[in-house]
């Protein structure tokens, strides 16, 4: 009778201990490496579909699209470290393309003055989303989507809303008088030892700022700033000064990945970098659950990225309509939070 008994419970006790052993053991594995595990799936399942997916230059096509991608997300993931969230950041990458190319094309500038003049205004950007959210307190969402208008109307406003390319015509008669130059084109279609500009300029912007968030005093206190913005200012920390960093390096790599975007498709086409807006987002997002980190962090933000340019290419490879392919993103950016938000509550 005992011997029933005993049995009894420990049938129960392993039926209790299934959903246990989930939560414990399963779940903890899919969140610091469920990311990591359906990239490779993603991988495999297109490589199967699609044999020309694994072809060197389909992967080099994936990694310039990924390095744009990621050096605009890594500027969200800053903003989001502080505990803000800069939506300007496509508007402001559209704005780097069309000035670089309107340095080149319509002034006759050098490559050089094609990358300064964009760098500049961009700052300005960053200084002017600063102001709003912490000098005039507005709600981080608010000002910066105020800002992203602007920046849109302002760029509308120079174009005309025209691309600018090579050979152009213009309004008063005549053509453009200037053109992309080898130079500039070469950071964006340019290799070095078979590795595309682009994807170089991408890791050491991930290396670079991976380094700086997690081992400098700098990085430290951004993270305190956005963990408790009371505490980190009765501890003696500049919030706002922080805050104010953040913003003007979120507007900075989104400058960056603007430009790399003109020197890639060799126009400055107007609104470009709309679309990238949102997967700069997700990619951001979806960092916060790669090994587990629970918080706005560089890598994460990289593989994040890796994952929306895959998805893109195989579902374009496999001919699926690009309004479909958000259908996928916002499928995986849910899957993503979820993770994330359930690990936390947890």
């Amino acid at each position: 009778m005992m011997a029933q008994y005993v049995h009894k419970e420990t049938i129960k006790d392993n039926v209790k201990g299934a959903p246990f052993q989930f939560q414990e053991k399963v779940f903890p594995f899919l969140y610091r490496y469920g990311t990591l595990l359906v990239i490779l799936l993603t991988i495999i399942s297109f490589s199967l579909a699609n044999d020309k997916f694994l072809s060197y230059q389909n992967f080099t096509d994936i990694l310039r699209s990924v390095s744009i991608i990621t050096l605009l997300a890594i500027g969200v993931t800053i903003s989001l470290i502080v505990g803000g969230f800069d939506l300007s950041v496509g508007s402001t990458a559209s704005l780097a393309t069309v000035t670089s190319a309107a340095a080149l094309v319509l002034y006759r500038q050098e490559t050089i003055v094609a990358i300064l003049i964009p760098i500049a205004i961009g700052l300005i950007i960053g200084l002017l989303n600063s102001f709003f959210v912490v000098k005039v307190k507005l709600p981080d969402l608010l000002a910066t989507l105020a800002v992203m208008y602007i920046i849109n109307g302002l760029h509308l406003t120079f174009t005309k809303g025209y691309s600018i390319y090579n050979n152009m015509p213009l309004g008063e008669g005549g053509t453009a008088p200037g053109v992309f130059l080898p130079s500039f084109l070469f950071i964006g279609q340019g290799e070095i030892f078979s590795v595309p500009v682009p994807v170089i300029i991408m890791l050491i912007a991930v290396i670079v700022v991976h380094f700086i968030l997690q081992q400098s005093r700098f990085g430290r206190l951004l993270y305190i700033t956005g963990g408790n913005e009371e505490a980190a200012r009765l501890s003696g920390v500049p919030v706002q000064r922080y805050k104010m960093y953040a913003y003007l390096l979120s507007a900075f790599f989104a400058t960056l990945a603007g430009i790399v975007l003109a020197a890639r498709i060799g126009t400055g086409q107007v609104s470009a970098g709309a679309p990238l807006l949102m997967d700069g987002v997700a990619a951001a997002f979806i960092g916060f659950s790669v090994f587990g980190a629970g918080k706005p962090n560089v890598i994460g933000t990289f593989f994040g990225a890796v994952l929306i340019g895959i998805l893109l290419n195989g579902l374009t490879m496999l001919n699926v309509p690009y309004y479909a392919q958000d259908i996928v993103k916002g499928a995986i950016l849910i899957g993503a939070l979820a993770f994330m938000y359930y690990e936390k509550k947890k």
